[in-house]
């Protein structure tokens, strides 16, 4: 019987574990050797669930040799194939033209490797021997050059119109009867993927280099003949396939699904194998796909999470254990958001037991085939991961003190190491992954949401503080919480708030008990002090800029504030600024940016707290978030899909980029078309917009939230779209900014993002700051 917890498929714990059946079936052929093999084509940073193939394919070599059959290892680079998609993460001016030449012939991203394909094929091995799996790489590339491909390549070319059959009766593809399977380098472009052989005599092929034989590579319009060997050319991906079995001796390769499905890839490549170049199918499985929340994933074009992320948000050996306890057959859906990761950590504990203790075989196994270092072997304490994450909250928490104490004795240094490494992901997740409600930070000083507490909740507090006279147990504190409340007439859920507010400015947080009793007595009875007798220590107006109080600039509706008293406004006028069309730092600083972003997802994104915040106001205020997306959301959605940035000038470039770093919502606008005062208010029935890039003004829907000067609205949905009036372009000399902040884009994250956007725009554009501040609900009806 299977089961799932924490999001992933348990084995069937009556069956031994998959490789070690594929091996007994395997040693019944009685091979000489049996060679195993994987292939990847280094198109960018290669993605996480390429991993899978090397785990399974390692997985049944070593089953191979505890089964005392002799057996190899090998992985294949395969840097023949050409540059047929460019990553978002790198500069299209430097590779546009590079494209359609094969990806050993490509310049590196980075001064020290040989090729582009060796630049991205290195990060990947070193990724491979991280996580236990130690293949001999051969490189396609080598094959070619050595020869080794000639003989393969010739009988393919005399079969040409087999081949044209094989590929109509497998995949109904119809090839032109001058259609021949191979692709010259062209000798005056390089490239690859853009040339057409139309002749073949038995020793040479004439082509064309067509510029538009494919939408990714233009062709220079060369017409040539070459002899197909050597670095002359390749064959097409499918028969490819087929040639590297044969010439390197293949006997196991499996492969997923999109390549193993009727009339796919590895249907074709077998045909060729075994009917033109009479060599055997290699033994082949299908395996499921490695999905990020529910997403495949694509290296070329830069999408999902990267083999080299992957071990750097958990150890290298739980990458590993990820790939091996989850059967091939079943894809793994791996979203490092929320719990998956302590889950993780959880079940690799699980098996670690198993395995010292002698318990479940499955498990045992698992656990023997995942670990990386043979520390493993012998008996560990393994703390909790999420406990330590939890710890990691608590100021002045002695974790090693405490691990001891739970462990009965002194850890050793191995265990020190553990622990060690346990903290260091901690801090990863919680940082980047965790959900909100596991973010708990004590604050060093009396949070300005303090500020809000009732008479009854100080009141509450108070009475806590005789309670820190003495030492308490969680156990006995939690009953003496709850009766508090109730002696005071308060309910429970404002008790609490009262506790979290004054230590974490959030209204709820972790077991108040536990977390409690693990901070020092003398902190909370201070603490709770200060805020019950209103001290002077409330950082809640300790900030950078100045709070606006004045309206002559800009001003938060009364309704707004009503509604939302959480807005937060940043306001900034500079002037005497020089904008251009784009700028090469600025260009360099953007796909910088992309670069650091390649691991996003949509998924992700729609976890931040700063995209959920601008989507609930959305959704409060009548708008389909769906359809309008809050401008960060929408630029970085962007760069997840693989859609590219728009260039329009170096101010809206600019700040763009901390749009997309700080998921906050920023807008600019040409301040000598502004008629001051603005005001942050719901739109009303009736008013208009004459919106950037469209014919006709479109209508507000009532209760909108928009930006208006004294002429109109300005912007529509908190910077969602602006005005086509008030538009920045290369003649605007003066500039009024706003950062919008609602909801979890608080004061301090409108701040930063208005340094920030500030000190960009100056870097780029030039220009003094004349006006910059914040507006908030309490001093925007001054």
């Amino acid at each position: 019987m299977t089961r799932r917890r924490g999001g992933f498929l348990l084995y069937n714990t009556n069956h031994m574990f998959w490789a070690d059946e594929v091996a007994e079936k395997l040693k019944v052929r009685n091979l000489p050797l049996e060679h195993v093999d994987d292939m990847k084509t280094p198109s960018g940073h290669v993605h996480v669930g390429s991993l899978r193939g090397v785990v399974i394919h390692d997985l049944v070599h070593n089953a191979l040799l505890n089964q005392e059959v002799k057996s190899v290892y090998t992985y294949v680079i395969n840097d023949m194939d050409p540059m047929d998609g460019l990553p978002i993460y790198l500069s299209q001016e430097k590779y546009l033209p590079e494209m359609g030449k094969p990806l050993f012939m490509v310049p590196s991203p980075e001064e020290g490797f040989g090729s582009y394909a060796e630049y991205f094929a290195k990060e990947f091995i070193e990724v491979i021997e991280k996580i236990g799996s130690h293949p001999e790489i051969i490189w396609s590339s080598h094959l070619y050059k050595e020869g080794k491909m000639d003989l393969s390549i010739k009988t393919i070319l005399d079969n040409a119109e087999r081949v044209r059959k094989i590929y109509q009766e497998v995949s109904g593809s119809q090839k032109d009867i001058d259609w021949y399977p191979y692709s010259p380098v062209c000798p005056n472009c390089g490239k690859i993927g853009s040339t057409k052989v139309y002749f073949w005599d038995g020793k040479k092929v004439k082509f064309k280099c067509l510029p538009d034989l494919v939408d990714w590579a233009k062709g220079c319009g060369t017409v040539a003949e070459i002899e197909p060997a050597g670095l002359n050319g390749k064959l097409p991906w499918k028969l490819d396939w087929a040639a590297h079995w044969k010439a390197m001796g293949v006997t196991v390769e499996w492969a997923g699904k999109d390549h193993m499905s009727q009339g796919g890839s590895h249907q074709i490549a077998s045909r060729i194998s075994e009917e033109i170049l009479n060599y055997p199918t290699p033994h082949a499985e299908i395996y499921e796909h490695f999905l990020i929340g529910g997403a495949k994933m694509s290296s070329s074009k830069g999408l999902g999470l990267t083999a080299k992320s992957s071990i750097e948000i958990i150890p290298p050996y739980l990458v590993r254990f990820l790939m091996v306890r989850v059967p091939y057959q079943r894809a793994i859906n791996f979203d490092p958001s929320g719990w998956t990761i302590p889950d993780l950590f959880d079940e690799f504990d699980k098996s670690a037991n198993a395995y010292w203790n002698k318990g479940d075989e499955l498990l045992s196994r698992i656990f023997e085939l995942s670990i990386i270092d043979k520390q493993y072997l012998t008996p560990l304490y393994l703390p909790r991961f999420r406990t330590i994450a939890g710890f990691l909250h608590l100021p002045n928490m002695n974790i090693l003190s405490w691990c001891e104490k739970d462990k009965g004795e002194p850890l050793n240094e191995i265990e020190k190491d553990v622990l060690n490494e346990r903290v260091q992901f901690a801090k990863i997740w919680i940082e980047k992954y965790a959900p909100d409600e596991e973010k708990f930070i004590l604050k060093e000083e009396v949070p300005g949401e303090a500020e809000s507490l009732n008479l009854q909740q100080k009141k509450y507090l108070e009475e806590l503080v005789f309670v820190f006279q003495k030492e308490v147990t969680p156990e006995e504190l939690q009953t003496i919480l709850f009766s508090k409340a109730k002696e005071i007439g308060i309910s429970t859920k404002d008790a609490f708030a009262a506790i979290y507010l004054s230590l974490i400015g959030k209204s709820f947080g972790p077991k108040a008990a536990w977390f409690l009793t693990n901070i020092p007595r003398d902190f909370l009875v201070k603490r709770f002090n200060e805020v019950v007798n209103g001290s002077s220590e409330i950082t809640v107006e300790k900030f950078s800029f100045e709070t606006i109080k004045t309206k002559d600039i800009f001003s938060v509706g009364e309704d707004v504030v009503t509604r939302y008293p959480s807005v937060s406004i940043g306001v900034a006028i500079i002037k005497g600024v020089k904008i251009l069309k784009s700028d090469e730092n600025l260009e360099k600083a953007k796909n910088e940016l992309l670069n650091s972003l390649t691991d996003l997802t949509t998924e992700q994104l729609g976890l931040s707290p700063e995209v959920i915040s601008y989507r609930k106001l959305y959704k409060e205020t009548g708008v389909d978030w769906h359809s309008r997306r809050p401008s960060p959301e929408a630029l970085l959605r962007r760069v997840a899909l693989n859609k590219g940035l728009y260039t329009v000038n170096t101010c809206v470039d600019a700040y763009n980029l901390i749009v997309m770093k700080n998921r906050v919502s920023v807008g600019a606008f040409d301040a000598d078309n502004i008629v001051f005062p603005t005001v942050l208010r719901f739109a009303k029935e009736g008013e208009e917009i004459h919106l950037l890039g469209d014919e006709n003004p479109t209508k507000y829907k009532a209760g909108e939230i928009a930006y208006f000067d004294q002429k109109g609205g300005f912007n529509m949905d908190f910077n969602y779209r602006d005005a086509q009036r008030t538009m920045v372009t290369e003649k605007t000399t003066n500039l009024y900014i706003n950062v919008d902040g609602v909801y979890d884009v608080t004061r301090e994250k409108v701040e930063r993002t208005l340094q920030e956007t500030i000190e960009i725009i100056q870097n780029y554009c030039g220009g003094k700051v004349e006006k910059a501040g914040i507006v908030r609900q309490s001093h925007a009806a001054a």
